[in-house]
C-alpha cells in the first residue's frame, strides 16, 4: 500500500514538474517572439517605404538640389566608411589592451577603475559624446571634420568591445595560460599568443556589435562631421554620413527628400544586418574549422 501510494506521488510530481516546464517554456517563448516582432516589423516596413527607391545611381550619383529628381548617396556611403573605420583604428587596440589587462588583473585598481569607467562610459548619452568630440576636436581645429566625428564613435564604440573582450578572455580555460607560462612563454607573449586566438570567436563578434551600433548614430555626427553634399575623403573637412543624411532628408519638408531618407534608412539597416550575420558566419566558420583540425 506505502509503495502504490508513493509512487502515485512520485507520478503526481513528475506531472507538475512537467507542466511547470512546458509553462515555463511557453513563456519564454512568447516573451521571444514578443522581442522578435519589433524587429521585423522595422525591417518589412523600412524594406517596404525605401527598397523602392533604390537603383544603381542611387548608390553612384552625389546629392542633387531640391527639385532636381535623381541624385544618390555616394558621399555619405563613403563618409560612413571613412568615419567608422577610423573610429576602428582608435577604438578596437584600445579595447582589446584595457580587456587585456583588467582580465588579468581584475582586483588591481586600475583593473577596478577601468571596469567602472567602462560601465559609465557606456551608459552615457552619445549626444554627450558627441559634445565631447566638439570641444575636444572641433573647437580647436575651429571647424567640423571627418576625423572629429571618428573619434567621437571611438569613445562610444570601446565600452561594448572592452567588455565583451574582457567576458571573452575570462572564458578560455585557465590552464592554457598556465602551460604557455610553464613552457617559458613571457606574460605579454601568453596574452597575445594564446588567449586571443582562444577567444577570437566572441571578440569578434564584439567588434561586429560595436562596428554595428556605432556605424548609425546620428547625435555625434551633428556635432562633428556635420555633413558635406560634396565628395569628401578629408579628414580634416566636413563629412556626409548615413544617419546624419536620414536627419536631414527626414526633418525637411520636400517628399523626394524624405524618399532618399527612406532608402538611407533601408542602406543603413541591410549594412547593420549584413555585419551581425557576417559576425555569425565568421564564428561558425572559425568554429568548425577548429572541430576538423
Amino acid at each position: 500500500m506505502s509503495q502504490a501510494m508513493s509512487l502515485r506521488a512520485s507520478r503526481t510530481r513528475y506531472a507538475l514538474r512537467k507542466f511547470i516546464n512546458t509553462l515555463m517554456l511557453s513563456l519564454t517563448g512568447l516573451a521571444t517572439l514578443f522581442a522578435i516582432i519589433p524587429l521585423v516589423w522595422i525591417v518589412v516596413y523600412i524594406t517596404r517605404e525605401g527598397g523602392r527607391y533604390l537603383s544603381v545611381d542611387f548608390f553612384t550619383q552625389l546629392p542633387t538640389p531640391v527639385g532636381v529628381p535623381g541624385g544618390g548617396i555616394v558621399n555619405s556611403l563613403v563618409g560612413s566608411l571613412i568615419v567608422v573605420g577610423i573610429a576602428c583604428l582608435i577604438a578596437i587596440p584600445i579595447s582589446l589592451v584595457a580587456a587585456l589587462y583588467v582580465a588579468d588583473h581584475p582586483t588591481t585598481p586600475l583593473g577596478v577603475l577601468v571596469r567602472f569607467s567602462t560601465d559609465v562610459l557606456s551608459g552615457v548619452p552619445t549626444i554627450v559624446v558627441g559634445m565631447f568630440a566638439y570641444a575636444l576636436v572641433v573647437l580647436p581645429q575651429r571647424h567640423f571634420s571627418a576625423l572629429a566625428g571618428s573619434v567621437a564613435l571611438a569613445v562610444i564604440m570601446v565600452p561594448p568591445v572592452l567588455r565583451t573582450t574582457e567576458e571573452m578572455l575570462k572564458l578560455v580555460p585557465r590552464n592554457l595560460r598556465e602551460g604557455s607560462l610553464a613552457l617559458g612563454a613571457s606574460n605579454w607573449k601568453t596574452s597575445l599568443q594564446v588567449l586571443l586566438p582562444a577567444a577570437l570567436n566572441g571578440i569578434v563578434t564584439g567588434v561586429m556589435l560595436g562596428i554595428a551600433r556605432v556605424a548609425g548614430e546620428t547625435a555625434p555626427m551633428i556635432f562633428t562631421a556635420f555633413g558635406n553634399p560634396f565628395f569628401n575623403t578629408d579628414l580634416s573637412q566636413p563629412i556626409a554620413t548615413l544617419p546624419q543624411t536620414i536627419f536631414v532628408y527626414a526633418i525637411s519638408p520636400y517628399q523626394d527628400w524624405h524618399a532618399k531618407a527612406w532608402a538611407t534608412a533601408f542602406v543603413l539597416i541591410a549594412a547593420v544586418l549584413g555585419l551581425n550575420i557576417a559576425a555569425r558566419l565568421l564564428t561558425w566558420w572559425r568554429t568548425r574549422r577548429l572541430r576538423l583540425a
